[in-house]
């Protein structure tokens, strides 16, 4: 007997009954580059279509993502040059743009879920995500104690989650004691688990503004040739007490996810990265793409390897098509 798979094929109706793969707003979280001030608005020429902006305008946007189903953001700062310094000691400001930014959103959309970053490099004058030593080492513990500060900040301003992104190692479960001694037990630990030391973050640090001013983040960030260590980093983080795990970039390392999500019963996100999302735009550009159907595919993909949460600036090209 022939068997004929396309008869699950047939019509928009049988496709759909059969339909394994499918997105929702919810499973998306929309990234926001936060200047300091208001009434602020800044293209970032790298990432066409997407701006910084001051936290008048993002509040702007965010609820109109939210009552679109979009039940996250995610906040990323942005520094003058003259506030960097090699400590980056703007991240301990409790009048600092994150935390400002925080209470706003939790005052004017208390049911938007709310994550910050947890990284030194907007902050810091060289552009690591730690402190250096005078060789130029980014010593880890002494970054540690910097992030598990940061972290109790930005939850006495009422984040729902921080999101460290440093890769230093032991710092969950660093954070995570720090933020319940004092008594933040509610506040959730996204962890950037499996960061690759990826060519794909230029547009994201052109928006942030991070420049690195000598040597590369290869002793910190995952070797992209390898896939055990990001077990390895799964196996660690969930020990340390990590709510949520990250795969970072994304479409590059489905096989990455994959592997995680077989590894693990913890909510896995994955970063749509900014190098990812710039590619398909300079193609839309172009005329040789078009973007909103790539990303949908994109997108699927990404979900479909076993990501549960998205995180991406294509959000405006990708709503439309779930509604």
């Amino acid at each position: 007997m022939l068997r004929r798979p396309r008869r699950n094929r047939k019509t928009v109706a049988i496709r759909s009954m059969v339909e394994e793969t499918i997105l929702r707003p919810s499973d998306f979280v929309a990234p926001f580059f936060v200047l300091p001030g208001e009434k602020k608005k800044e293209a970032i020429i790298s990432l066409p279509g997407v701006d910084r902006l001051s936290i008048d305008h993002i509040l702007k946007e965010a609820e109109k993502l939210h009552r679109q189903g979009v039940p996250a953001i995610a906040l990323f700062p942005v520094l003058d040059p003259s506030e960097k310094d090699p400590q980056g000691s703007g991240a301990l400001r409790e009048d600092g743009v994150i935390p400002q930014s925080v209470r706003k959103l939790k005052q004017e959309i208390p049911s938007l879920c709310v994550i910050a970053d947890i990284a030194l490099d907007p902050f810091t004058s060289h552009g690591h995500d730690g402190i250096v030593d005078a060789q130029g080492y980014v010593l880890n513990d002494a970054t540690i104690d910097i992030l598990t500060q940061m972290a109790h900040l930005f939850a006495a301003s009422g984040i729902d989650f921080v999101a460290p992104s440093d890769m230093m190692d032991g710092r969950v479960a660093a954070i995570r004691r720090k933020l319940d001694t004092h008594q933040f037990h509610d506040v959730g630990i996204l962890s950037y688990t499996a960061k690759y030391a990826s060519s794909l973050y230029a547009p994201f640090r052109d928006a942030v503004g991070s420049k690195l001013q000598f040597g590369d983040k290869k002793t910190y960030q995952l070797n992209p040739a390898n896939s055990r260590e990001a077990l390895l980093e799964t196996t660690l983080d969930t020990e340390e007490g990590a709510d949520i795990l990250m795969v970072k970039p994304a479409l590059f390392y489905l096989d990455i996810l994959a592997k995680m999500r077989a590894h693990s019963h913890l909510p896995i996100a994955a970063y749509h990265v900014s190098g990812e999302y710039a590619m398909v735009m300079a193609a839309h550009e172009k005329g040789y793409l078009d973007a909103p159907q790539v990303f949908y595919e994109a997108f699927l993909s990404i979900k479909r390897a076993g990501a549960d949460l998205i995180f991406t600036y294509a959000l405006p090209h990708i709503l439309p098509q779930l509604s």
